[in-house]
């Protein structure tokens, strides 16, 4: 998988019920990786996760496994990643060990190494595998590149720090799982409707499905029910926060005001657009601590223009004169072509709430 793989110019957002479409569609595929083939929701899920990382949509479908919950990524997807941020990668090996190198884009005169041997392998209860008896060389690299991406920049990884193989996942020779179990995101009840199947003809950019067929998000209910009480943007701001940790922006909710189903950041977005800003009680002391909203966008704006928007009030509000040059030297890219999720992990770091 080549870096240009994982370099993609993010479409106009589309709908939910479009992209249950889309879903539906693509997944009839024979081509799909075995987990998504005629499971439109699995594929749903990775496009959603791939918009978030500003990955190529087939970037994501191909090298991109939820295994026990967790996202992992295939040696090739991690190699692109790495590549993506600027930084040099060197993998050489053969049946008996591989050798992978990273050089940092911001500091070339030190090289990351690792190392992995059939003895450590072996050591580690690896070798025994079927795989590794037949695809040592293809295991070994796999292995080498992958740990020396968490020791160089795991931060160009977006929390894919993992394989499916270093999960537990039986895989092939190109270390894709061959028997991971298929997480199911909806379950239809005898008699009920398929939320994947064609809908009636309805007004353009409604949803129409059966309560019975949606996979019910308590957690993400109390957060948009909590959020309908809000008189302000800064409540809303507060509900963001609070889903965005609980991992259920993409929770599928049925929203206060309209009673339809939608994603948790969708109706969020669109509460706190439509509430005012909040009076200040006394003046502020000054312009740098007045930090932008994070909920409130402007028409046609991006979660990557949001975070962008995020990271200036930061660094403004920390004194960071330099910013794109800071950011540009330790992600290898600058702050334009950056994805969300970098975005928001330089905010963290000036902000002193990082992970």
């Amino acid at each position: 998988m080549s870096a240009e793989l994982v370099k993609h110019q993010a479409a106009p957002a589309a709908s939910l019920p479009e992209k249950m479409q889309y879903a539906k569609a693509l997944a009839e595929s024979g081509m799909l990786p075995g987990q998504y083939r005629k499971q439109p929701a699995n594929l749903l899920y990775a496009l959603e996760y791939a918009e978030s990382l500003g990955l190529h949509p087939m970037a994501a479908i191909t090298g991109i496994h939820v295994i026990e919950g967790k996202p992992s990524a295939s040696a090739a997807l991690i190699s692109a990643l790495v590549r993506r941020a600027g930084h040099k990668l060197r993998v050489r090996g053969n049946d008996q060990e591989a050798v992978a190198q990273i050089v940092r884009a911001d500091d070339p005169d030190y090289t990351f190494e690792v190392r992995w041997t059939i003895a450590r392998a072996e050591q580690a209860g690896l070798a025994r595998k079927q795989v590794w008896k037949n695809y040592p060389a293809a295991m070994l690299k796999a292995r080498a590149i992958t740990e020396v991406a968490r020791d160089a920049c795991e931060e160009a990884l977006s929390g894919m720090h993992y394989t499916p193989e270093e999960l537990g996942a039986n895989v092939d020779q190109d270390g894709e799982p061959i028997d991971a179990e298929v997480q199911q995101l909806h379950r239809v009840q005898p008699g009920g409707q398929d939320p994947w199947s064609t809908p009636p003809p309805q007004p353009k950019g409604t949803l129409v499905v059966d309560p019975e067929c949606i996979v019910t998000h308590p957690e993400g209910q109390a957060i948009v029910d909590a959020a309908a009480e809000a008189t302000y943007r800064g409540d809303v701001k507060e509900r963001w926060a609070e889903a965005k940790n609980a991992e259920l922006l993409h929770a599928i909710v049925k929203a206060p005001d309209t009673g339809e189903w939608e994603m948790v950041r969708e109706y969020l977005f669109r509460l706190g657009k439509a509430l005012p800003e909040e009076a200040a009680a006394t003046p502020k002391a000054s312009a740098e601590d007045d930090v932008t909203d994070a909920v409130v966008v402007a028409e046609g704006e991006t979660e990557a223009d949001i975070a962008e928007r995020e990271l200036r009030a930061a660094a403004a509000k920390a004194g960071l004169d330099n910013l794109d040059a800071e950011f540009e030297q330790s992600y290898g890219l600058p702050i334009s072509e950056a994805g969300a999720a970098q975005l928001r992990q330089m905010t963290g770091v000036l902000t002193g709430t990082a992970a």
